[in-house]
């Protein structure tokens, strides 16, 4: 039973297999109602379209919509989709709401915007090395897909599909205008060979109507009504053209023998330029174009064209002009600009290593190890361009510049030397002597001191060294020390003239008389240790013209008091002294001791250690007190300590206004005390009072020892260390090259002024570690110095930029300033402190327009060619200025025509007739290249 029953179900479960397969073989067939590959891809153009229209403009520039003007106008959105085996990418541009009205020649416009006259488009194309469909079948099918596409979303975008050779810039394009409309589009280029016929206006006007034509006519003598508009592009001649400095006639050289004409000698243009000592800049400006346009005009025949072609450019309605930027403005790469920047980047680098060494020595040596990564990279140059550098640098004119006082604030805060400086002329010399290696910059130094040492042992002035008895000390301490070197050389000087006079004086003949009535004190006057002498004065005081410094005040109530006086430089006022009825004088006294910032410092540390700042600092001033002391004793020597003290320090003595005037003979003597620190039991003044002799400041030990002082100026320079060397180098290099730049002529260009101060803000403040005796770590360091002179770069670059463009438009400056303004927004961006390059795409296209009354001076740029210039051209189109063709012409033909005028109204409401453009032609070219791109509407 169970098994006939389980034969029974497999029999059932067979029979039903077998009707199935029975039934598919009877109801199979296709199904069309499934979407077919090419469907497919319509669908996916036609989701992503949608996805676009509804985000908007203003949504897609939000979510990362790519920009491609400079003035953010015009916006590209990019989308990838496969097609059978090949991959394409379908592109949205775009143009943001704008209130005013576009013209025909803006320049944020796209190509194909220009070409068209459209606004937002697409382009498909194949993701390809050409990027361009070179099968027809291939190009026909993508642009009807999307058209269909975009029909499906109701979008009237027109869209194009490049076609040919990449080289043509070939387009065909489709564009539905509702359900009544089709516009259609194609673009082609002809490279080479452009007929005669094509390269003036009358053969192109008579290209345009034969689009349109439906008979054949002669259009010379025909009448259509076509709006034309033309932009004509002219590009000033290079500045410094090679034909015109060698075009100089044979004959003329022969007969002139080996004379050259200065006529024909090149010049730089940044000839007088304050940078041109150290460096020729390229011009930033390689020329002008300027940009000539015709509004939209009618014209009804090709003789016309014929006239407007022989018109001038200063019939154009609008002239717009533009700089030609040199490529270094815009590359960021190293070693396309050379400068001030580039050369302390190389200075830098020479600082990183210069912490291989202890000794400066240790790089030139051939036998020390230490020197060995710089030697496979770097050369000393030969010891003739080193003698020459160093003439440079020991090189005193006669005189010195004033920008040591000009510098301002911003400068003064950055601690390097002055620029006029000794120092300072050896970092600007360094910066270009062997490439600025820390080899070369070592072997420069050990000369540089070894000059230095020699004008010492010379007793030679140091040149470009002021010696003015001060010290600079916001500079950096080499400066500092070589200005204490040329004051101890010119004391020495002193010293030695000194002590010739006096041999010559006890030698002097019995029957010759010195003139001891001769006033020697009209000007300041030098002890024989080169000091000025310094006299306090009390405010009233009036110096008598009568005294002499040994001489003795002529009184005949005093006599014996006058043949002891010494060193008085004059009466201080009516001030009498204590003890007797005498008038105070004033001494002439030693100036104190100069000294540089470390030896400040060293003193400040002393009193640190010494703990009682007020009693070492009174013993550290001991010597300059004493020696005070000493000359008013002898100036007055029946003085006091109350009197040293009314003269030297007032504060410290009180007066008694119960009687008289302090200074008055009437009321004598004057009355008063001490102040309560001078009358204090074991006073430090009173000490020294007692223990100083009178003596004058002749007779006095010089409070500066020249010949010690200089010899440990000498014993530092020598053993420098290489990093504090190359610290003060980078501070110095900084400073001196801002100021040099600083002195550049470049009209009133408030954002470079802004900028330019704000650079040595940057400078002073990224500068201001190497200042400190801790400085960072050494990479940080690197990376920040690296970074200023990126910062540094940019300025010098603008600079550069605003003293050529104030030169070439000296007679129109309202154009030269919103022309560098324009730039200087361009190049904004760029002003970072990355050490990356950054490469821009785009260009600077920036135009100004010009007036009418500024025509003649801009037509002055494009000075008529020379005759050597112009047999080499054949002048092939019209409307030249000064005798320069131009180098880009645009043409843009259109007509329209009313709808219930012509074929294109014959069933069309009433509601929808309007004037349209039917046929529209955009021609691009010269003589030798013709880019023609039409559109024609057709009614479908």
């Amino acid at each position: 039973m169970a098994s006939s029953s389980n034969a029974k179900h497999k029999r059932i479960a067979e029979e039903e297999e077998d009707e199935e397969e029975t039934l598919e073989e009877l109801e199979g067939f296709d199904d069309f109602t499934l979407a077919s590959s090419w469907e497919r891809f319509i669908s996916e153009i036609e989701a992503i379209c949608r996805v676009w229209m509804v985000d908007g403009p203003k949504n897609l520039v939000e979510k990362g919509a790519e920009c491609l003007s400079s003035q953010k106008k015009l916006y590209k959105v990019k989308s990838e989709m496969k097609h059978g085996t090949k991959l394409y990418s379908i592109e949205y541009y775009f143009c943001v709401p704008n209130k005013g009205k576009a013209s025909f020649w803006d320049d944020y416009l796209h190509d194909l915007q220009l070409s068209f006259g459209v606004s937002d488009f697409m382009v498909i194309a194949p993701l390809s090395a050409s990027g361009v469909v070179l099968d027809a079948p291939e190009s026909t099918k993508l642009l009807s897909s999307v058209a269909i596409a975009l029909t499906n979303c109701g979008s009237n975008w027109p869209a194009f599909v490049p076609v040919h050779d990449p080289s043509r810039k070939a387009y065909i394009g489709i564009q539905n205008l509702g359900l009544i409309f089709t516009r259609r589009f194609d673009a082609d280029r002809i490279g080479s060979q452009v007929p005669i016929r094509l390269m003036h206006l009358e053969g192109l006007y008579e290209l345009f109507i034969s689009k349109f034509a439906l008979y054949s006519v002669d259009f010379s003598a025909s009448f259509f009504k076509v709006q034309f508009a033309m932009k004509l592009t002219y590009r000033s001649p290079p500045y410094e053209s090679d034909d015109e400095i060698d075009s100089v006639d044979p004959e003329v050289n022969e007969s002139k023998g080996d004379i050259v004409s200065p006529n024909h000698i090149k010049t730089q243009w940044d000839d007088d330029c304050p940078w041109t000592e150290w460096y020729s800049a390229e011009d930033p400006i390689r020329g002008f174009e300027l940009v000539a346009t015709w509004p939209g005009r009618v014209f009804e025949s090709s003789l016309e064209m014929a006239e407007l072609e022989n018109a001038s450019s200063f019939d154009a309605e609008k002239w717009l002009l533009c700089p030609i930027i040199s490529s270094f403005m815009i590359d960021d790469s190293t070693w396309m600009f050379v400068g001030f920047a580039s050369q302390i980047r190389l200075l830098v680098s020479a600082l990183d290593m210069s912490f291989e060494a202890q000794f400066l020595d240790d790089f030139v040596s051939a036998e020390n190890p230490a020197s060995d990564n710089s030697k496979s990279s770097t050369t000393i140059p030969p010891p003739t361009v080193l003698d020459r550098v160093l003439k440079e640098i020991f090189h005193d004119g006669g005189h010195h510049s004033h920008h040591v006082e000009w510098d301002n604030k911003h400068s003064r805060a950055i601690k390097g030397a002055p620029l006029e400086s000794l120092f300072a002329q050896f970092c600007l010399h360094s910066l270009w002597f062997g490439g600025c290696n820390i080899r070369a910059i070592a072997s420069l130094w050990i000369e540089f001191v070894r000059e230095v040492r020699w004008c010492w042992e010379e007793s030679q002035p140091l040149p470009k060294m002021p010696s003015d008895s001060t010290i600079d000390l916001s500079a950096c301490l080499i400066h500092q020390k070589l200005q204490m070197l040329a004051i101890c050389i010119e004391k020495k000087n002193l010293n030695h003239d000194t002590h010739n006079s006096t041999e010559s004086v006890g030698h002097t003949p019995s029957g010759e008389k010195l003139d001891a009535e001769a006033d020697p004190f009209k000007e300041p006057v030098k002890d024989e240790n080169g000091s000025y002498l310094r006299s306090y004065c009390h405010q009233d005081s009036e110096p008598s013209t009568s005294s002499s410094f040994n001489s003795s005040v002529r009184s005949p109530d005093l006599q014996k008091v006058d043949q002891v006086r010494k060193g008085s430089a004059g009466v201080v006022g009516s001030m009498m002294l204590l003890h007797s009825y005498q008038k105070m004088h004033a001494p002439y006294t030693q100036d104190a001791p100069i000294m540089t910032e470390d030896m400040h410092e060293e003193r400040l540390h002393a009193v640190e250690v010494f703990g009682d700042a007020f009693s070492f600092s009174g013993q550290l001033e001991r010597d300059i007190l004493s020696s005070d002391m000493s000359a008013f004793k002898a100036a007055n020597p029946d003085a006091v300590f109350e009197d040293f003290i009314r003269w030297h320090s007032p504060g410290d003595w009180e007066n008694d206004d119960t009687g008289g005037s302090a200074g008055d003979g009437n009321n004598w003597p004057p009355r008063g005390k001490l102040s309560q620190r001078m009358s204090e039991h074991g006073n430090l003044w009173r000490q020294i009072w007692n223990d100083s002799p009178p003596l004058t400041v002749l007779e006095q030990k010089p409070l500066l020892d020249p010949i010690r002082e200089g010899e440990k100026i000498l014993h530092y320079l020598e053993t420098l260390k290489p990093h504090q060397l190359l610290e003060q180098m980078v501070c110095t290099a900084f400073r001196a090259s801002a100021d040099i730049l600083n002195q550049t002529i470049y009209g009133d260009f408030k954002p470079m002024k802004t900028r330019f101060n704000q650079l040595y803000i940057t400078l002073a403040s990224t500068l201001k570690p190497l200042q400190a005796n801790n400085l960072p770590e050494k990479a940080e360091l690197i990376g920040d110095l690296r970074r200023l002179c990126l910062v540094f770069e940019h300025i010098e670059k603008l600079l550069i930029f605003a003293a050529s463009i104030h030169r070439k438009l000296l007679d129109v400056p309202r154009l030269s300033e919103p022309i560098f303004s324009d730039y200087f927004n361009f190049y904004l961006p760029k002003m970072g402190t990355s050490l990356e390059s950054i490469c821009y795409d785009q260009e600077f296209k920036t135009k100004q327009p010009v007036m009418m009354h500024e025509r003649d001076a801009i037509a002055s740029l494009f000075p008529p060619p020379t005759a050597n210039q112009s047999w080499r051209k054949v002048l092939s189109m019209g409307n030249l200025l000064n005798g320069h063709e131009p180098i880009l012409r645009e043409i843009i033909f259109s007509i329209n025509d009313r709808v219930e005028d012509s074929h294109y109204g014959s069933s069309i409401p009433m509601a929808t007739m309007e004037e349209i453009q039917t046929h529209r032609m955009y021609i691009q070219g010269t003589s030798n290249d013709l880019w023609v791109a039409l559109s024609v509407t057709s009614w479908d």
